[in-house]
């Protein structure tokens, strides 16, 4: 037991795991951001322009079911949430889209950087040992004349 918890304590101390925990605190709140502009900034001009429609209250009902002494209530399918559902979702994928992006263009900056910067100079390289004794030989026949 005492393994897994140390297991557990090194992950949860990576830098990995704490920044996915931030991501997904934040984006539970950018979410909820997301969902308020549609529903409360979006969707009530769009219901105007269309004849007062609040989406939210575009349903269909089924029809009610009779059981002898009670009728129960109908059924209803709420196409009208769905379709903010759906602005919801292509605005939020919309925004990762341009964060994703962000992120790519300012990574593409940095790797530029980086090639820009002078790579050093090799070393000429060390002569061989044939090419020592050759300029050893060079050298002595200079001396003798």
């Amino acid at each position: 037991m005492g393994k897994i918890l140390n297991e557990f304590k090194a992950f949860a101390v990576k830098g990995n795991a704490v920044d996915m925990a931030v991501g997904v605190i934040i984006g539970g709140a950018f979410g909820k951001i997301v969902t308020s502009i549609v529903n409360d900034i979006i969707m009530p001009p769009i219901g105007w322009l269309i004849g007062g429609v609040n989406f939210s209250d575009l349903k269909f009902e089924l029809p009610a079911v009779d059981l002898g002494m009670e009728t129960m209530k109908p059924a209803t399918i709420n196409y009208g949430a769905f379709i903010q559902t759906i602005i919801d979702f292509t605005i939020i994928a919309f925004c990762v889209f341009l964060l994703v992006k962000g992120i790519n263009k300012l990574a593409n900056l940095k790797k530029k950087e980086e090639d820009v910067k002078p790579e050093p100079t090799p070393e000429e390289p060390k002569p061989t040992k044939e090419e020592l004794l050759l300029t050893e030989i060079r050298d002595l026949l200079k001396e003798k004349r």
